[in-house]
Formats: C-alpha cells, structure tokens, sequence
C-alpha cells in the first residue's frame, strides 16, 4: 500500500482574525509531491487548523482520485487538540468546530478509510506553516 505524508497547519493572526490554511502532499521518503494554501478570512486557529486537514484532503483526492481509497495516509499537524479530537480521544467543546469535524469525518468514511493523525513539534512542520503565513499575508 503507497504512503503519503500530508503536513498540515493553519493558524490566524489575532484569534479569531485573519487565517490561512496550509498543506504539504510528500512521499514517505520527503519528496515533495504538491503543496497549497488558503486564505479563509477571518477565523480561529482551530477552525483554521481543520482547514488545513480539509484542504490536504481535498488536493490528495483531487490529485489521486480513487486511488486514496488504497492509499496509507499520515496527517501530520502541530495541533495537539486537532489531533486528539480526529482521534477520537477529546470530544469537541467548541460547536463552530463541529461542521469542520463532520466534514473530515465524512471524507474519511468516503474516501480515505486508512488515514490517521499524528502530532509532531512545530520545527518539523515548518513547509505548511510557512504555506498558512503565506495565505494569511493575503489579507
């Protein structure tokens, strides 16, 4: 089974205030496969953070198509809450996240049934994080 790494931030200036999302597609050796980012206006971090899962997801579909079905992905983001909520280990309190988390639930559940997330420090998640200040200079 191919293993992509997807590398996911998104962050807002001012919280809630002007946000971005941002996400890096890599092969498992780090070979860069695509990278996008997205303005998303003014948001919370958190809503941000999910963005940036929901738009990885997206791009991979969109650039794969059915082949994700079979395809080992690894969501790799610096936000510990995001990680543990998609996890199902923390319940999810804030009730303007909860389209955000339905929405990746749903993609999984349709398309990406081999998907899991992982927490790593910030240092390591420098390419997306760059990708979600970019969107956000947008503003």
């Amino acid at each position: 089974m191919k293993k992509v790494v997807l590398y996911t931030d998104g962050g807002a200036r001012g919280n809630p205030g002007p946000a971005g999302a941002g996400a890096v597609i890599a092969e498992e050796n780090g070979t860069v496969i695509k990278e996008v980012s997205e303005f998303l206006g003014k948001q919370t971090n958190n809503f941000a953070e999910y963005q940036a899962v929901i738009l990885g997801l997206k791009k991979l579909k969109q650039l794969f198509g059915n082949a994700v079905w079979h395809m080992d992905i690894e969501v790799r983001l610096d936000s510990e809450l995001i990680v543990r909520q998609l996890s199902g280990k923390y319940q999810i309190k804030e009730p303007t996240l909860f389209p955000q988390y339905i929405a990746v639930h749903n993609m999984r559940v349709k398309d990406f049934p081999h998907v899991t997330f992982r927490h790593i420090p910030r240092e390591k998640n420098k390419e997306a994080d760059r990708l979600a200040n970019e969107a956000m200079d947008q503003a």
